[in-house]
């Protein structure tokens, strides 16, 4: 038992690995190539030697996205439970490889513990952990029953684990249906787990595209909260949250 409480993971990671070169040019450059005359190779040159800030700015406000699609980056995506990877797939424009409980053995198996039960204290903490390794126990003895530690045993033993289960996943998005996922995603309203990413992955792309990722954020950030009744009335405290960040 002790070897699976070591198991516990309580916040994930979203790293940055991959992502289009220059991404605001790109977008710049798709922009300008339908009202241009100019080639594409005349156009890129004048885009290298200019200020893209206000020009993309001025797209997001047209609501001229179909040319932000042009850009797409790569998530590393890891420590983090199965219920949020049910999640995050209902975000259909969007690439996934997920870590397979297939292929992979999940006798050991990591996982997520909610902060809200952390937050009952020790007892139920150490009632949720010992609640996960007698479903490792469960795995495996339907993992042996069913052949051992192989695809064939793997594909049916797997329907004992949790959703507390930890996987790690890639994840590739074009900045369009970013703007998107970050709304609905960094929204206090959201699920805690897929929040805590979504605010990570904003970070990281201010980083590389922050002219694109200005202003992103729930909806609350740039405008009236589309919540409605049921908004979270933290609108101001967001929005100085953002405010904070661009400073640094």
């Amino acid at each position: 038992m002790k070897k699976i409480q070591e198991n516990l993971k309580i916040i994930g990671n979203a790293e940055l690995i991959r992502y289009t070169q220059d991404p605001e040019q790109v977008i710049a450059l798709a922009a300008k190539l339908c009202y241009s005359e100019d080639s594409p190779d005349e156009l890129q040159q004048k885009i290298a030697c200019s200020d893209t800030a206000k020009f993309i700015t001025m797209l997001k406000k047209m609501g001229h996205l179909s040319t932000f699609e042009h850009a797409s980056f790569t998530f590393s995506i890891t420590s983090v439970s199965r219920a949020l990877l049910a999640q995050i797939t209902r975000h259909r424009i969007a690439s996934f490889s997920v870590r397979s409980q297939r292929y992979v053995s999940e006798s050991q198996f990591e996982y997520v513990i909610p902060p809200s039960i952390m937050d009952l204290g020790e007892k139920a903490v150490e009632k949720f952990k010992v609640q996960m390794a007698q479903m490792a126990v469960w795995y495996s003895e339907w993992q042996e029953a069913l052949g051992g530690k192989c695809e064939s045993s793997n594909e049916d033993a797997r329907f004992v684990l949790p959703n507390a289960c930890q996987t790690n996943m890639l994840v590739t998005m074009n900045a369009r249906e970013l703007l998107h996922f970050l709304a609905l995603r960094c929204c206090y309203r959201a699920q805690w787990e897929i929040r805590d990413i979504a605010w990570q992955m904003l970070a990281e792309l201010k980083k590389v595209a922050p002219n694109v990722f200005n202003g992103a954020g729930p909806g609350c950030v740039s405008g009236i909260c589309p919540e409605g009744s049921k908004t979270c009335g933290r609108a101001k405290e967001i929005r100085e949250k953002i405010e904070n960040e661009n400073r640094r």
